[in-house]
């Protein structure tokens, strides 16, 4: 059987890449341990097989070394001040994929005349957060006092991402690639990124993460996009970023959903620390961190009372079990994975003969054309 020279130090990196252990490959590819002596070769069918299975492109594998891969896009992350690693072939996908459906709104608002956004990028580094926040509150119509009154963290985020998407940003939220449920998206990676366009403005929220820190990822991805500022973000509500740009957008992000005027009105000076953010965070439909952290920006606690109270809630966090949510209708989800404006946008282009079923299918996340036209009737565009 004809086999392949496979380069060693290309198939280490690709495993270790997918997060595959060496038995569980052994299992899979019996002369695995063969192939990283240079004893064996794999045929090519198995290194088929071993690229689909670790998502890596078949020619990267007889390079001497792996490549360099970066993202397209600026890194605005900066996790736990260690030195960022390469990017997931997760992250990667999930970026091109995004871009791909980016590219295509793009085509489809320059077809239909679609008028350029006059948000995006119409901010800068140099204005003052709280004036950036209450013009986002304005050209998104949005009410403090009505998310207060939402009874839970889900039921405020649906909303502030339909505000989003009728002022014409596409949000998309996802915890896999796709729509491939085996491709799980890690928060310890990334929380959210954005592709900010005049007429394509897109942000993505990654799905793993709480209801509550995907709100304030989406406020910090919005700010972005006044900005005009594309990129990937590990938006952490409590800290402050080195980034002046990262920095920037979470002073955005904490005004807008946690202005200091109401937080001073709803404050109880008396009540413990962490009582009191566990409060605010239900009325304010925040993240206990996000809570904390305006506490000390209100001046109600001092930095080592912050980062003292920061670790210990941390730690809380840390220990919660993961509640599982239901998988949930596929049609709505179908929405929320890939922004029901682009949605609704390219199954109607496709209804139209405009947009090929196969290019749809791939940015959709379908296979099956009952499955299409039974979320064309879902959208409302087709009867």
């Amino acid at each position: 059987m004809t086999t392949v020279p496979a380069s060693v130090p290309v198939l280490r990196w690709a495993a270790h890449r997918a997060r595959l252990h060496d038995d569980d490959l052994a299992t899979r590819f019996s002369k695995w341990p063969l192939w990283l002596s240079g004893e064996a070769q794999p045929t090519l069918k198995q290194l088929e097989d071993f690229a689909r299975l670790t998502h890596t492109a078949f020619g990267f594998f007889f390079l001497p070394q792996p490549p360099a891969l970066a993202l397209p896009v600026p890194d605005f992350r900066t996790l736990r001040d260690e030195a960022l690693t390469e990017p997931s072939s997760e992250l990667l996908d999930t970026l091109y994929l995004c871009q791909q459906r980016q590219d295509w709104y793009r085509d489809h608002a320059r077809m239909h005349g679609l008028p350029a956004l006059p948000f995006v990028g119409n901010a800068t580094l140099q204005e003052a957060p709280e004036a950036v926040a209450q013009r986002l509150r304005e050209t998104l119509d949005l009410s403090t006092e009505a998310r207060r009154q939402m009874p839970t963290w889900t039921d405020a985020l649906r909303p502030l991402i339909a505000k989003a998407e009728d002022a014409g940003v596409m949000v998309m939220v996802s915890s896999v690639v796709g729509s491939n449920s085996h491709r799980k998206l890690d928060v310890g990676e990334f929380r959210g990124f954005t592709l900010a366009d005049g007429l394509a403005p897109l942000v993505f929220l990654n799905g793993a993460d709480s209801k509550a820190a995907q709100m304030f990822t989406l406020a910090h991805e919005l700010a972005h996009v006044w900005l005009g500022a594309t990129g990937v973000s590990d938006t952490q509500a409590g800290q402050v970023p080195e980034q002046q740009t990262e920095r920037w957008c979470n002073q955005v992000a904490a005004e807008l959903l946690m202005p200091l005027a109401e937080l001073r009105a709803a404050h109880q000076r008396n009540a413990p620390v962490p009582d009191e953010i566990q409060r605010l965070a239900r009325e304010f439909k925040v993240s206990t961190l996000v809570a904390l952290r305006r506490l000390f920006d209100a001046g109600y606690i001092t930095r080592a009372e912050l980062w003292q109270h920061y670790r210990d809630e941390q730690e809380r966090l840390r220990t919660l079990k993961e509640r599982s949510s239901p998988g949930g209708d596929f049609y709505r989800s179908l929405s929320a994975r890939t922004s029901k404006r682009f949605a609704r946008a390219i199954v109607s282009s496709t209804l139209e003969g405009l947009t090929s079923f196969s290019d749809a299918f791939r940015m959709l996340g379908m296979r099956k054309t009952a499955t299409f036209y039974e979320a064309a009737r879902e959208l409302g565009v087709a009867a």
